[in-house]
Formats: structure tokens, sequence, C-alpha cells
């Protein structure tokens, strides 16, 4: 029986390490895009910083990516930066890997 405990235990410590990195991952990787845009939109440093940051918020709105993606675009378009949607969510997918390398390693 303690086996099976110790065992249900260990499960959930993974589960529990696997939800942070994906967290970490994630707003890692906001951070990445939120600088890219800012370069696209030819914002100062301290702007970057606080774009960087608003990004990383706009996640919070909804569960997945729309969010992330509806404000960058909308920005962008407001700066009149020439991004498309795809493009976007192009820059996104390599963020993620970009993200993932520098918190995990290359993992």
């Amino acid at each position: 029986m303690t086996d099976f405990k110790d065992r249900e235990r260990a499960e959930e410590a993974h589960f529990a390490l696997e939800g942070e990195t994906a967290f970490r991952v994630a707003a890692r990787r906001n951070k990445l895009l939120g600088e890219w845009a800012a370069g696209l939109m030819k914002l100062t440093p301290e702007e970057t910083d606080a774009y960087r940051k608003a990004v990383v918020q706009a996640d919070f709105e909804e569960s997945g990516d729309e969010d992330v993606v509806r404000k960058l675009l909308g920005d962008l378009t407001a700066a009149q930066a020439d991004v498309s949607e795809a493009d976007i969510r192009a820059k996104l997918e390599e963020m993620a890997i970009e993200a993932r390398r520098q918190l995990l390693g290359g993992i």
C-alpha cells in the first residue's frame, strides 16, 4: 500500500512541476513576443519593458493564445506595422521554442 501512495505522490508532484514549467515557458515566450513587437513599433527601452509586461498580462484574459494574438495584432495594426496574424502566429511558435530552450536548456 505504501508503494502505491508513494507512486501517487510522485505522479502528483510530476504533474505540478509540468504545469509550473508550462506556465514559465508561456510567460517567457510572451516576454520575447512583447520585445519583438516593441521593436517593430519602435518603442523606447522603457516602453519596451512596460509592453513586455503588458503582453504577459494579456495572456491571463482567457485560456489559450488567442488573447495574446489579439493584443499583438491590435497594437501592431495601430502602430501601422506591416505584420499579419499569420506572422504573429509564426513568431509565437518560434518564441515558444526559444523560451523552452532558455528555460530548460534545449530539452
